[in-house]
């Protein structure tokens, strides 16, 4: 018998896959998003977390972007 799971598949560079494993981590295990981690770059997620991982990832590249003073 298969199981199918529907999930969003995330693709990525190493830091921000670390990034939302450490985002994962950090919820209660009632609240954990990642299905599987398939390898260093690409992940499969819960479909109803993928707004909130995106506005996560948005808050943290404008976080660190360094904007030059006038």
């Amino acid at each position: 018998m298969v199981n199918a799971t529907k999930g969003v598949f995330i693709s990525c560079d190493i830091p921000m896959a670390q990034y939302i494993i450490n985002m994962n981590a950090s919820l209660p295990a009632s609240d954990k998003f990642i299905i599987h981690i398939l390898d260093n770059t690409h992940m499969f997620v819960q479909p109803h977390v993928e707004q909130m991982i995106r506005s996560r990832i948005a808050k943290f590249r404008e976080d660190n972007t360094y904007v030059k003073p006038n």
